[in-house]
């Protein structure tokens, strides 16, 4: 839904899925380092993008000091939701 909020939105995290804006310094960089570790040559090269967003999401929060994604202030937060589609462009992955 497009006017879902993108802090509610669900995400895989290592320990199962819970709302983005529930994501703690250290679950943003596992998942930074998991994407990292799945990407390499072919189609998968696109999969270094998006865990490297992971990584400057987990730097900027660890620089503002936040606990979690939904400390951050709501323009960065749903700014990242976007650009590592969790908040898929038009709203939906369908």
């Amino acid at each position: 839904m497009i006017d879902e909020d993108p802090l509610e939105r669900p995400v895989h995290a290592r320990d199962g899925d819970k709302p983005f804006g529930r994501f703690t310094v250290a679950d943003v960089q596992a998942l930074a380092d998991e994407l990292a570790a799945a990407s390499g040559w072919g189609p998968t090269v696109r999969v270094a993008g998006v865990a490297r967003g992971w990584s400057e999401l987990a730097r900027v929060m660890a620089r503002a000091g936040a606990a979690t994604v939904a400390d951050l202030d709501r323009e960065t937060a749903s700014g990242f939701a976007r650009r590592l589609w969790v908040v898929p462009p038009g709203g939906s992955l369908l």
